[in-house]
């Protein structure tokens, strides 16, 4: 619990108690892929794969059924876990139960919105009551639509108004499109190795700095045209970029995630955020925080308040619907919002946004009261004190067992590197090494993912291996059950 002098600092109420040395996590993190990858000792993971076979023979037999009507199986990509998916079918709190019977911890919590727990009982009642009454949908205005934009503008400082669409994605989109009617400029400006969504001009840079379009298959390149990316952490390159795009057209928006590309896999040093504020203001730029992780997980104030910066849009999802369906939105200074509101009769030409789906009832209530419970019960903070026990506790078996892994948070979004698969770039300047990088990159993916797997033959569902979300319903005891299941994993790494 915070203290009463804590309670006067500026970062009081935030999930981050203590802001990450960046030179020294990077540090680390450049060791770590500098370094021969460090995998599971072949008998260990046949071991794994033997439990999956014979513990999760329900799920297999599903998920082989499932591959004949969808896609690889499942309709998500957070559900892609090796060596085959898992069905799961009951969620509460801090744990995922499986088809087989199975229970796990639950570091994912839905790809970061759940941050109350799993299913809280005291939404879902509420939720129920309201679909009792009113239904998930009519197309029509619904008071919960006013209740969340409220809520979201009394505590997000660069919030006046706020529209709520279908995805982060849709958001994303139609801050761009915004940005560009409201500056009449061109060109997009996004941190290198950040996903904003899937739609065509932002699927550029994505996962990996200086990758451009080399993982937008489908996409003509023509769509990037005014689409560039800057390297995190590096001002100097964000600033070239802005004074180059004044002689042709300008630059619209610097967009950007302000923990750091990927939920802070690459982390920022803790004045980034200013520094980008003040280049955009210089250069006649919207700065467009997409807080879609970081919005009320870090806080009420998400990310813009922890650092105090404010941004003209700010891009919403995950936790807008309180892990409930349509969660996506868009808010910022009125004189920009009014552009999604603007048509014939005030002469000012609107943004082109829609979604039959956005704001429904159901959405707009859970959201709302989940916002209120977390306000309530002071839950970032929890969650938040909850990573830092686990991240420690992680940093404790690295040093005991003498692994060059990396563990670091951010309040509730915890980061266990053990290969670094995301931490390289793409050397355009050196073209004869992209070959080797690549390769480099593809093998630390495929231990990624056995590592992934061996955490959830232990008992742990984590996004992707190596991320980590925690929430208010982690215990002091759940967090060191984990780490007791961590252990048995790190255990099993060669060398140890």
């Amino acid at each position: 619990m915070n203290t009463t002098a804590d309670n006067n600092r500026p970062d009081a109420g935030y999930a981050i108690s203590d802001y990450h040395d960046t030179a020294a996590v990077m540090k680390q993190l450049n060791a770590l892929i500098n370094q021969p990858i460090r995998r599971l000792k072949k008998q260990a993971l046949d071991s794994y794969r033997d439990w999956f076979d014979t513990q999760c023979q329900k799920s297999k037999a599903r998920i082989d059924q499932a591959k004949a009507f969808i896609p690889g199986g499942v309709q998500h990509n957070l559900a892609f876990n090796y060596p085959f998916p898992l069905v799961f079918t009951e969620a509460n709190g801090a744990y995922l139960k499986d088809l087989d019977g199975n229970r796990y911890i639950d570091f994912l919590q839905a790809g970061g919105p759940t941050l109350l727990g799993s299913n809280p009982e005291t939404i879902r009642e509420q939720v129920i009551d309201l679909l009792n009454t009113c239904g998930p949908v009519t197309g029509l205005f619904h008071e919960y639509e006013l209740k969340l934009a409220r809520k979201v503008a009394e505590h997000m400082q660069g919030v006046d108004m706020f529209r709520m669409l279908g995805s982060g994605t849709e958001a994303d989109m139609a801050a761009v499109r915004i940005a560009r009617l409201a500056t009449k400029k061109k060109y997009i400006l996004k941190m290198g190795g950040a996903y904003h969504g899937w739609s065509d001009q932002l699927a550029y840079g994505i996962r990996l700095p200086g990758i451009k379009h080399m993982e937008a298959h489908g996409v003509p390149k023509n769509c990037f045209k005014y689409t560039q990316e800057f390297f995190p952490n590096n001002i100097r390159d964000l600033e070239k970029k802005l004074w180059r795009n004044r002689f042709r057209g300008g630059t619209a928006a610097v967009i950007m995630e302000p923990i750091g590309p990927e939920s802070g896999t690459r982390p920022l040093d803790r004045d980034f955020n200013r520094k980008v504020r003040d280049l955009c203001d210089r250069y006649g730029a919207l700065l467009i925080f997409d807080e879609v992780v970081t919005a009320f997980r870090m806080g009420m104030g998400g990310a813009q308040g922890y650092f105090n910066v404010t941004p003209d849009l700010t891009v919403f999802g995950k936790i807008i619907a309180g892990g409930y369906p349509s969660a996506g939105g868009l808010g910022g200074k009125r004189e920009y919002m009014e552009y999604l509101a603007a048509g014939i009769q005030s002469g000012k030409k609107k943004a082109l946004v829609g979604g039959t789906m956005a704001a429904n009832p159901l959405s707009a209530a859970a959201g709302y009261l989940t916002l209120c419970e977390i306000e309530k019960t002071n839950a970032a903070v929890k969650a938040g004190r909850a990573g830092d026990r686990l991240t420690k506790g992680l940093d404790r078996l690295i040093r005991k067992y003498d692994l060059p892994f990396v563990a670091f948070n951010q309040g509730s979004v915890c980061h266990l590197e053990t290969v670094g698969t995301m931490l390289f770039h793409i050397p355009w300047n050196r073209p004869w090494k992209i070959p080797g990088t690549i390769k480099e990159i593809h093998a630390r993916k495929e231990v990624m993912e056995e590592m992934g797997a061996a955490y959830m033959a232990e008992g742990i569902v984590s996004l992707a291996g190596s991320r980590l979300y925690t929430s208010a319903a982690d215990t002091d005891e759940i967090i060191d059950d984990a780490l007791v299941r961590f252990e048995r994993v790190f255990k099993n790494i060669e060398g140890v």
